[in-house]
């Protein structure tokens, strides 16, 4: 009898615990998720009804290896299933090239029409604003209700390929007063990140790493070639040019 007792009580010790870590984990996730997100809500100040929040997240290192890891131990996935969840997710992110931030509307106000919504959003770092290299297309239709998307930045200097988050502390999401102005007076939403100790680096580690270097060097070769390519192109006409003329002043020498 006390056999048959004793088993019961193990799983359910089994289950409380791993319960409890669950518990633990999504704690942790909460907290990663509130340093990366920012908000702000605009009341209308004439019948205090009509609002409009606006969410933002940076996706750091931090931010999205809390993000793989939650949805890892939710879905029960191996290892070899969250590495390959891992690297489908950062090529999604494009994060070798762009700097990715999630932006989130819940409008209760007037239509909003943010299209184009390139003009209508930018990213401060330093002394210089950037716009974004591509963006949630949705954005650029009205609406109303809830909506939400990514948008990227370059990660690096268009002419001279420097990173542009080296040694730099902070960056500021601006988002122009003319998203609802009825609402927001028309003041701009700014939205600050301290990203001084983000390395996004550290997300490419195992098989993931390997994964996307062989990537990123197959894009590069398929460059080179396309360039070599193309020089031999100009090298051909070139010779082509100079055994013209060298053809005609044969002629011309000729004649002389």
């Amino acid at each position: 009898m006390k056999k048959s007792k004793f088993i019961p009580l193990l799983l359910i010790a089994a289950i409380l615990s791993v319960s409890a870590i669950s518990c633990a984990s999504a704690a942790s996730f909460e907290q990663v998720l509130d340093r990366w997100t920012k908000s702000v809500k605009y009341i209308d100040r004439e019948d205090d009804i009509s609002n409009m929040e606006v969410k933002a997240t940076y996706y750091s290192a931090e931010f999205i290896e809390a993000y793989i890891q939650r949805e890892a131990e939710k879905n029960l996935w191996t290892q070899q299933e969250t590495e390959d969840y891992k690297y489908k997710f950062l090529q999604a992110l494009r994060l070798d090239e762009m700097i990715p931030i999630q932006i989130e509307f819940i409008n209760n106000g007037p239509t909003m029409h943010l299209g184009p919504f390139d003009i209508m959003v930018k990213l401060l770092i330093k002394n210089k604003s950037y716009k974004p290299a591509d963006y949630d297309k949705r954005f650029n239709f009205a609406f109303q209700g809830q909506k939400e998307g990514l948008i990227y930045f370059p990660r690096y200097d268009e002419k001279t390929g420097k990173d542009l988050l080296e040694g730099v502390k902070s960056v500021t999401l601006e988002l122009r007063g003319t998203i609802s102005p009825s609402l927001t007076r028309g003041n701009a939403t700014r939205f600050q990140w301290d990203v001084a100790n983000d390395d996004p680096t550290k997300l490419y580690q195992g098989t993931t790493a390997a994964r996307i270097e062989t990537d990123r060097l197959i894009k590069r070769l398929e460059n080179l070639r396309k360039d070599e390519s193309s020089e031999q192109a100009r090298l051909d006409a070139i010779k082509d040019e100079i055994n013209t003329i060298q053809s005609r002043l044969d002629e011309l020498s000729k004649n002389m």
